[in-house]
């Protein structure tokens, strides 16, 4: 069982990212579990059956921690990019985002479903949820919803040390659970979406609220940039 690492602080980080960035809730933890016995022992799991974007939702806004199984995930897309569970034929055929008006064939629609980022099926036994300020496992991904102002404070940060740019990868689907933490935690890369249309009717994204995740070994050192970018002569103030 993976336990807290005692060398990071994740309450501080989460109290400078949501000073600094204005933040209305918590960052929210994420952690890939392989097997039943690498939920930590006390991390109930999740009630309800819902979507893994309304999952985030509990922990950045209730602060609830806690697992969901394959069986607790209502989305089969989210489901299938993170682990859980195998692709079902209507995702795979292009047919289900077709049918819901999203693409004007079913090879465009397919064409976007072979290039979601997802996890190996069978990959993970169960997905785990904290606020980033409480959470009792090593977090794998750190899921920020911010609006855009917060974004590029965020964006900022994670090129202070190195430079370069950023490549946000994203589709219009499948925002939070393919694009910002399946994807993070495959390519150990910040990625920014705008939240999609089933997050945000299912999980309280605003209109003018954008998604990021990030890898959670980077937290130090974003939160370090952070502070510096904020204070600098040429920065807008939130």
């Amino acid at each position: 069982m993976i336990t807290l690492s005692k060398t990071v602080d994740y309450a501080a980080g989460a109290a400078a990212l949501i000073s600094l960035l204005g933040l209305s809730g918590s960052p929210v933890a994420i952690r890939f579990a392989a097997t039943k016995e690498a939920v930590p022992e006390g991390i109930d799991e999740v009630p309800e059956t819902i979507r893994h974007c309304s999952m985030v939702n509990l922990a950045r806004k209730e602060g609830k921690i806690f697992s969901a199984t394959a069986e607790k995930h209502l989305c089969n897309g989210g489901a299938w990019s993170l682990g859980l569970r195998p692709i079902t034929q209507s995702l795979r055929d292009g047919e289900f985002y077709y049918k819901l008006g999203k693409f004007e064939s079913d090879a465009a629609c397919k064409r976007t479903i072979d290039q979601i980022p997802r996890l190996e099926t069978g990959s993970t036994y169960a997905t785990l949820y904290a606020p980033l300020e409480k959470t009792p496992f090593i977090p794998q991904v750190i899921v920020i919803i911010a609006n855009p102002f917060a974004m590029l404070k965020l964006a900022q940060a994670s090129l202070y040390h190195l430079g370069g740019r950023l490549h946000p990868s994203f589709a219009g689907i499948q925002s939070v659970c393919a694009d910002v933490t399946a994807n993070t935690y495959l390519t150990g890369a910040v990625n920014i979406s705008l939240g999609c249309d089933g997050s945000r009717k299912f999980s309280g994204i605003a209109p003018d609220e954008m998604v990021m995740g990030f890898p959670a070994e980077q937290l130090g050192e974003i939160v370090d940039a952070l502070k510096i970018v904020c204070a600098a002569p040429g920065s807008q103030k939130k």
